[in-house]
């Protein structure tokens, strides 16, 4: 049987190095390839096609849960699983919403990551045993179905997310290879369609709905 082969994503060094040792340790896996961010990450799976994305929910310029639709809609038999240090339930519902086989701890054991793979391959949902269906049930009761984010576009919550990690527009432009002038429009559109008119209240927005983390 051909090992299932993995990308690891996740802009911290240290801690993509302990996961990959776990891996390491699992015979049926393989790690075709390791990526610093939510960009590198979409280069790789086009140019190794894995069978497994495991992707750091919060990482610089493109989380993983941005990066998540991108990857499913350009190859939607890769399986991917979000890798969170938090068991918060906004993250966890934006995850499934978006199409990811799993959502696991990053204090996870060998056993459960070798189980956590094993089921997602057999087309199964693997949640972390800390992650309560109870909490994940009663979210979805109080939001009626729709995240905070549901009315950005994808660009827009892409542009959220870097105004919140503090770059300022020209950046912003030169990262995604569009104009200062339409960074520009889409963050007055981006204030427009939420209601806030000032970057600490743009900030707080996307921590509170889990599109970046309060340690950013």
């Amino acid at each position: 049987m051909k090992p299932t082969r993995v990308l690891l994503a996740d802009d911290h060094a240290l801690v993509r190095a302990g996961i990959r040792s776990l891996l390491e340790k699992i015979p049926s896996v393989e790690v075709v390839a390791e990526a610093n961010n939510g960009r590198e990450a979409l280069e790789l799976v086009t140019s190794k096609q894995p069978d497994l994305v495991l992707m750091d929910i919060a990482m610089a310029e493109l989380g993983g849960l941005e990066a998540l639709p991108r990857v499913l809609k350009s190859f939607p038999a890769i399986k991917v699983i979000i890798l969170s240090a938090h068991a918060n339930e906004e993250y966890v519902i934006r995850a499934l919403r978006g199409g990811a086989s799993g959502y696991m701890l990053k204090d996870v054991a060998t056993a459960e990551l070798e189980l956590a793979i094993a089921s997602v391959m057999q087309g199964k949902t693997y949640l972390s045993p800390t992650i309560s269906r109870t909490v994940i049930d009663s979210y979805l009761d109080r939001v009626g179905g729709k995240g905070p984010l549901e009315p950005l576009t994808s660009r827009q919550r892409e542009i959220l997310q870097m105004i919140a990690e503090g770059k300022n527009t020209k950046k912003i432009a030169s990262i995604l290879e569009i104009s200062v002038k339409t960074v520009e429009s889409h963050r007055l559109q981006l204030m427009a369609r939420l209601d806030i008119h000032d970057v600490a209240g743009l900030v707080r927005y996307a921590i509170r709905s889990g599109l970046v983390s309060s340690e950013i």
